[in-house]
């Protein structure tokens, strides 16, 4: 087969087959007749000379050449959407970077972050969309995210073919307004009793641990609210509603933007932040500087306030 033999749109429906798992969700997605999908799959895999999809009960299955194919699919399309965006703005001549962060990650953690990717790739378009754990995943796996920051590493899912790369490992301590700190900052933590407290909601890895360390205190505080985005926590923390939870090396952040002190810290408490990216050999240039920092970015974004 020659190169200029292979139909890139038919390698357009076998990948939205392979991302989809059925002909007939594929034909949904792409406005196109079952038939028609089906069709050209056919004539993809006949030029290439060996079958890409299996069937699997209702489903499909990708085979080794069919893995194989999906993720030079995956990179041949990701450069026409770097194409078309390059050429959107032929004067700026700017590379968008976008980035899906979780509503549990902090807003501060998620700004240092992106802060230093600005600064070492200046010139970036930063495109941010917050959303759920399991829906940025799946934006990333098709593309329409080159990143994503969340509290959480992504799970091993061998269709996924993300890689999770450990930003930062920050202790935790509970924060108040300095009404709330007179009140219930002396003989931490036994002044917690019947305290009132916002905290994550309990699908959030870190109310679990917040949870155990109370009740092996033996402390039962007064929840007066459960919150998914962390910054929404903490604005109701700024307006002394409660007591809250947040990174201790982010205090001067805190105080500044939510007037709020540590009235002290939950040993053995943390909180890690991951970037999330697809496994492919052409990276995103800004993605790449992700990955390789790791929790460079957070170490010295986080430096002067640990210290």
């Amino acid at each position: 087969m020659k190169p200029d033999d292979l139909n890139f749109r038919h390698l357009l429906y076998f990948w939205a087959v392979a991302k989809e798992g059925s002909i007939t969700r594929a034909a949904e997605r792409l406005g196109l007749s079952v038939q028609a999908v089906s069709t050209q799959l056919g004539q993809l895999e006949r030029q290439l000379g060996q079958a890409l999809l299996a069937p699997r009960g209702r489903s499909l299955t990708l085979t080794e050449a069919g893995r194989t194919a999906l993720a030079h699919a995956d990179q041949i399309f990701q450069l026409g959407d770097r194409l078309r965006d390059a050429l959107a703005e032929p004067s700026a001549g700017r590379i968008r970077l976008a980035v899906g962060i979780t509503d549990a990650v902090p807003k501060l953690i998620a700004f240092r972050v992106l802060e230093d990717v600005l600064r070492l790739h200046p010139r970036l378009r930063l495109e941010c969309i917050e959303g759920e754990f399991d829906h940025l995943l799946g934006e990333l796996a098709v593309n329409r995210l080159d990143l994503v920051l969340a509290d959480r590493s992504a799970p091993q899912r061998a269709n996924l073919r993300l890689q999770s790369k450990l930003l930062g490992k920050l202790a935790i301590a509970f924060f108040a307004s300095p009404r709330l700190q007179d009140e219930y900052g002396a003989d931490f933590p036994a002044r917690l009793q019947g305290a009132p407290m916002l905290l994550p909601v309990r699908s959030d890895p870190l109310r679990a641990g917040i949870d155990a360390w109370l009740e092996a205190r033996d402390i039962q505080p007064q929840v007066i609210g459960e919150f998914s985005d962390s910054a929404l926590l903490k604005t109701f923390g700024r307006a002394g509603l409660g007591i809250f939870p947040a990174p201790l090396a982010l205090q001067e952040d805190i105080r500044v933007q939510y007037g709020a002190l540590p009235i002290g810290e939950l040993p053995g408490i943390s909180e890690s932040w991951y970037a999330i990216a697809t496994q492919r050999r052409l990276q995103h240039p800004a993605v790449s500087s992700v990955l390789e920092a790791g929790s460079g970015f957070m170490e010295r974004g986080a430096g002067s306030d640990a210290a």
